[in-house]
């Protein structure tokens, strides 16, 4: 049997633990159409194993497979397995990919997908219909307060779908404009009064959310799960927790810190 044989049984048999049988099909299909160009479908679908709808994904040269792949096959939020968390905040949710794992794997929690993109986010709602109402979505993008902003596609990294940004709103016609939202405006619109999990991935926005005003709701978060964009976001998002002691790990591009608690005697207030 030729090594490329084996790497490919391999890498199915890898995809089968992940996704279950069904699933590693139909990932395996897919991967297969595109690498030889056999009319390659406009959207694709993979139903995980225990999902109880197929997750759908654009084609081609979209960024959605490549969100999926370290998401449901490389486990990158396996981190947060010993953590339970009943109310999730997914601040930049793209196609509601991390908001479907952490729905899935944390059956007990409610999740609230955030995501600028009006593209994206048809896609996000129609990937988490499947969850009912422990699914809320939101088309907005995370601020430091409420605002009108202009999305911003193209120009950041390769500038495929996940990498949309939002910007302050330029005066141009050919703008998509976006609601800003700060996290207590968000968390009005819902129940919580808690945030056990912040997951964030919004493309160089860390640096306004985590500028000013955080001091008002950091308290109130448990974990956070952040993607940051450089050695600026970092520095930024260090200085925002200065005030508080965590437990730091990291998982590929994921720094995670858990167990947020202020190291003063500074009450917390009872609500926003």
């Amino acid at each position: 049997m030729g090594e490329n044989r084996v790497s490919h049984l391999r890498a199915f048999s890898n995809n089968v633990r992940a996704l279950g049988l069904e699933g590693a099909l139909q990932w395996t299909l897919y991967r297969a159409r595109r690498r030889w160009k056999l009319f390659p479908p406009g959207t694709f679908r993979v139903r995980p194993r225990g999902f109880p709808a197929p997750l759908e994904m654009r084609a081609n040269e979209s960024s959605d497979a490549d969100v999926f792949g370290p998401i449901f096959l490389a486990e990158e939020y396996g981190e947060l397995l010993d953590f339970q968390p009943s109310f999730i905040v997914d601040l930049g949710a793209n196609i509601g990919l991390s908001s479907a794992w952490f729905l899935s794997r944390f059956p007990k929690a409610k999740v609230l997908a955030v995501e600028p993109d009006p593209d994206n986010f048809a896609l996000c709602r129609k990937n988490l219909a499947m969850f009912g109402d422990r699914a809320q979505t939101l088309l907005g993008a995370a601020w430091s307060q409420r605002m009108k902003l202009s999305l911003v596609r193209g120009s950041f990294r390769d500038g495929r779908e996940w990498a949309s940004q939002v910007a302050e709103r330029a005066d141009s016609d050919a703008c998509v404009e976006v609601e800003g939202w700060d996290i207590p405006s968000m968390l009005s619109l819902t129940d919580a009064k808690m945030v056990d999990l912040l997951k964030v991935d919004i493309e160089k926005g860390e640096l306004e959310l985590f500028s000013k005003g955080c001091e008002a709701w950091l308290p109130f978060v448990r974990a956070i799960c952040i993607e940051l964009h450089g050695k600026e976001c970092e520095e930024m998002f260090f200085a925002a927790l200065r005030s508080f002691d965590f437990d730091l790990s990291h998982s590929g591009e994921l720094t995670i810190c858990k167990n947020l608690r202020l190291r003063s005697a500074v009450s917390r207030a009872s609500q926003f």
